[in-house]
């Protein structure tokens, strides 16, 4: 992932993380999106584009924690290329939007926000079932899971 830079289009990335950094502690809950209070993966985006631009573009449908595995269509990644911004996940830039596979062939299911430490190492800001939002290194394992990355378009243009 790219180091902080100049953003050629979207929400400056300082913004997002510190958006993002403030839902840290929310608890996870299924299909939720209320910081401090409750809030899944999808939520935490919900969310922040909420705090960010305003209404929510669509309203998620419900979903079950293993949405779109059965069917194996990539609603996730449709929606994230419907209302976001696409990035390359090699320029990925702090508060930028990653979206990954949980297991090698499965459908993307899981979204974060990219971040960096105080030591410049890069981190990811995600709701994460049984720790609720936290911000955990980008290791190796995480960051082979990215498919695709996002950025938050920036309604003021």
């Amino acid at each position: 992932m790219a180091r902080a830079g100049a953003r050629a289009d979207g929400l400056p990335g300082a913004t997002v993380v510190a958006h993002a950094r403030a839902w840290i502690g929310t608890p996870y809950e299924h299909q939720a999106s209320c910081r401090g209070s409750g809030t899944d993966c999808l939520g935490l985006l919900r969310g922040l584009w909420r705090e960010l631009l305003g209404a929510e573009p669509e309203t998620p449908p419900a979903y079950t924690p293993d949405w779109s595995e059965p069917s194996q269509r990539e609603d996730l990644l449709a929606a994230a290329g419907r209302h976001l911004l696409a990035v390359s996940r090699v320029g990925a830039a702090p508060g930028d939007v990653l979206l990954m596979r949980m297991a090698d062939g499965a459908v993307a299911k899981h979204v974060g926000v990219l971040a960096r430490s105080e030591a410049g190492h890069a981190t990811l800001i995600h709701a994460y079932s049984g720790h609720g939002v936290v911000e955990s290194p980008l290791t190796p394992a995480w960051a082979r899971r990215v498919v695709a990355a996002f950025r938050f378009p920036d309604r003021r243009v």
